[in-house]
């Protein structure tokens, strides 16, 4: 049962952590009906920036987030002017081939600049796990998920209440009467792009204690958000949530019963399972293009 409880414990906090680096992508779709397929490149940029400011300055990965945050919204502002959006009312195909060839110029940037060597940054107090009954934390994994969690509520109560985000819900039920409303459209789609690229570079900071930042990191990464967001129901952060925890439970729960290796095919056959089922995602609903924004 402790084990059982651990494994549990375990998968929740990191479905959580996947949750953050889902829902930028999740909140970017359901605004510019777009798929980013750069998401894990922004998410390599952001451990890259988060290791050399805690190489060069000090502190922890957690505190870098104070720059990291800022230069990916501005990143992502950028990229959307210059790239995406001359894409964004043009055949999908488009934004697609746009996005993958943005993908592939920055994972051979970092591979230039960077070399292909694994960068880390040393654990929160001296790698050491925190105990509460039988259940072991590691400091990293337990921080990771509570800032997740925090920042995924703070984001739905925003989306919901402020005005920009009632503008956002507008421009989601039909932009051309947002247009007329006074909503600047354009503007609500730069500021989602590059709002869901600052929740990468939070992602970014989140991640690199857990894992080592290299050139083609986003890959390893940006499959899982890719069914988290399906799996939750395209353009829901609630759903993104949900679909994370569910990922990160069976993650944990398939690596420890049968093998590491095979994780990833268990959490796609849940994928395609839920496909099945229930074609609009866990919390999807027919005809609904972003659910808890329309709400």
């Amino acid at each position: 049962m402790d084990t059982i409880a651990q494994l549990l414990v375990s998968g929740v906090m990191l479905g959580g952590i996947y949750a953050i680096m889902s829902i930028g992508l999740t909140l970017i779709f359901g605004v510019l009906k777009i798929v980013n397929f750069a998401h894990g490149e922004f998410l390599m940029v952001a451990m890259y920036t988060a290791w050399a400011i805690t190489s060069v300055v000090g502190g922890n990965a957690y505190t870098a987030a104070v720059i990291v945050v800022p230069v990916l919204l501005g990143f992502g502002a950028v990229a959307y002017l210059l790239i995406v959006k001359a894409a964004v009312d043009k055949p999908h195909l488009v934004v697609v081939f746009a996005t993958m060839g943005l993908s592939i110029l920055m994972q051979n940037l970092a591979l230039v600049f960077m070399t292909a060597d694994l960068r880390d940054v040393p654990p929160l107090f001296g790698g050491t796990s925190i105990r509460i009954g039988p259940v072991y934390f590691r400091a990293e994994l337990l921080l990771g998920f509570l800032i997740s969690v925090t920042v995924t509520v703070a984001l739905m109560i925003f989306i919901k209440r402020s005005y920009i985000g009632k503008a956002i819900r507008a421009t989601v039920q039909d932009r051309d009467a947002a247009m007329l409303m006074g909503i600047n459209v354009p503007r609500i789609f730069l500021l989602t792009f590059a709002g869901g690229s600052a929740l990468v570079g939070l992602a970014g900071c989140i991640m690199l204690p857990l894992y080592s930042a290299f050139p083609t990191v986003g890959l390893n990464f940006v499959l899982i958000a890719y069914v988290i967001v399906v799996l939750g129901g395209m353009g829901s952060m609630e759903g993104a949530l949900l679909g994370g925890i569910c990922i990160g439970l069976v993650q944990s729960l398939s690596g420890y019963y049968i093998a590491p290796a095979y994780g990833q095919m268990f959490y796609f056959l849940l994928f395609l399972l839920v496909m099945i089922f229930r074609p609009n995602g866990l919390l999807g609903q027919r005809g609904t293009a972003m659910v808890g924004i329309n709400e």
